[in-house]
């Protein structure tokens, strides 16, 4: 088919991209997405090629929890693609260095149950968001407008357009209550003392008792690879190992959307937007970057918590005040000696992904933006902390620093996995504010990456939502 038979096309096949291609070939389009890499999925993408014969290992995102409770993924029946779902028995641990861990069960009241002098008030104050995850998540992950539900939406905002550490002071006596809170914020890469990093922490801690904190068998490449066979059973097509450079490579004659930094799309269309408008895109701010480590194992992780070992993610960082300076550190430039770290631990769960006896798992904390600065040694010494003995599991590691990330996807400047700062003035307002904040000022011009709203995290939202304002815009 030659490309000015297309209705649209798509720049870009991370999931955001995917979903979006998806969503307007439901819509009866004819749609081409194009890929620069020789394999799809951006971000969710797996490999064998990084340690020894049989171990594999997530690229990036690893755990999705997100994508489990996506209101437009779960509309897809990826089931019916290969997708298979793996629950570890209990989403996330937080261990100390005295006494038992926290646990994020899917139980509110066996999470409280961890939490010491907090366990009764746990379940009142995250209960009534669990139970309405469907409505939650339709009103939270949607570009700025009037919510579907205006009262569960305003007692979320009264709970979670606050800093971290606010709400884990406010919210938790118990400062094991603090560190858990501290470390479901820590992934919003924004410092504990900015807004909105609580309420990013309560959504991940709400999709962990309503949808879990799930990986896909056989590695997160499974969860791309479902995405694409939905996509041809749409009519969709795929084209890999194709650079676009340039609006001239693009000859449909109907609306393209980009799944790309806002800097990429200003690049490609040139004098197709507005030189002011394109100005703003190279203006967006990008966050702190990510130190990665990747683990080919000659067995479990020996954890001092034997319940650690049922956790598909591990939160290492003891306190709210050492999980708060290690990312304050990251975003002012700087480096602590004990940097947070999320861990997940996949094989444990799914024994495709290393040989017999062996393990795989990753770990990564944040970093300035652009660094270089290898942080595996203290990466080990914070697992090591919890986790005595592991240096001795170690068959062999792959690193990749900040620059590695922005060299592997360009999508990720300076390392930012996340698609851009996401306080409170690029929250909504990404990449610029617009009434429809995937348009451009060229009505055949669109974004649908993560720079765009609701931001960073493999849902595929930000793809759902610009292919609707696409669309609209072209309605035939």
């Amino acid at each position: 088919m030659s490309l000015q038979q297309f209705d649209a096309a798509v720049v870009g096949s991370g999931p955001n991209g995917l979903c979006a291609a998806i969503a307007l070939a439901q819509a009866g389009r004819s749609v081409v997405v194009f890929e620069a890499e020789d394999t799809p999925g951006g971000g969710v993408r797996s490999t064998e090629d990084w340690t020894q014969p049989g171990f594999v290992h997530d690229i990036c995102s690893a755990i999705h929890p997100m994508a489990a409770g996506s209101p437009f993924l779960n509309t897809l029946d990826l089931q019916a693609h290969g997708l298979e779902w793996i629950q570890p028995p209990i989403p996330m641990a937080h261990p100390f260095d005295d006494g038992p861990p926290a646990l994020l069960h899917r139980s509110l009241e066996k999470t409280g149950a961890t939490l010491g002098i907090d366990a009764e008030t746990y379940p009142e104050w995250l209960g009534p968001f669990v139970s309405r995850w469907d409505d939650l998540a339709t009103d939270a992950l949607a570009p700025l407008g009037w919510p579907n539900d205006p009262l569960l939406m305003s007692r979320f905002g009264w709970l979670g357009f606050r800093s971290g550490w606010s709400l884990a002071k406010s919210a938790f006596r118990d400062p094991r209550g603090q560190a858990f809170l501290a470390g479901l914020a820590a992934h919003s890469v924004l410092p504990l003392e900015t807004r909105p990093s609580a309420a990013i922490g309560l959504m991940l801690g709400i999709a962990g008792h309503a949808v879990g904190w799930p990986l896909p068998k056989g590695g997160a490449a499974s969860l791309t690879n479902a995405l694409v066979s939905k996509l041809q059973a749409e009519g969709g097509e795929l084209r890999c190992g194709q650079t676009i450079e340039s609006l001239d490579e693009l000859p449909m004659r109907g609306p393209l959307l980009f799944d790309t930094s806002p800097q990429a799309l200003a690049d490609i269309a040139g004098d197709a937007l507005p030189s002011s408008f394109s100005q703003k895109l190279h203006r967006f701010r990008h966050g702190p970057g990510v130190f990665k480590m990747d683990f080919a194992l000659d067995g479990p992780i020996p954890w001092k918590n034997p319940e650690c070992s049922q956790a598909g993610t591990v939160h290492l960082g003891s306190t709210l005040e050492e999980i708060a300076a290690s990312e304050r550190a990251a975003n002012n430039g700087v480096y602590t000696q004990n940097p947070f770290v999320i861990l997940a631990q996949q094989s444990l769960f799914d024994s495709t992904r290393a040989p017999e006896g062996k393990e795989v798992c990753w770990a990564y904390c944040h970093v300035p933006s652009g660094s270089k600065q290898d942080r595996s040694k203290a990466i080990q010494d914070q697992i090591e902390r919890f986790a005595p003995g592991f240096r001795d599991r170690i068959l062999e590691t792959h690193c990749w620093n900040a620059q590695d990330f922005s060299q592997y996807n360009p999508n990720y400047i300076g390392g930012d996995v996340n698609g851009g700062v996401p306080d409170l003035g690029q929250l909504f307002t990404r990449p610029t504010a617009r009434a429809v904040p995937y348009s451009t000022p060229n009505p055949r011009l669109f974004l649908c990456s993560a720079s765009t709203p609701p931001g960073g995290g493999v849902h595929g939202m930000c793809g759902a939502h610009a292919a609707k304002a696409a669309l609209a815009a072209w309605p035939d």
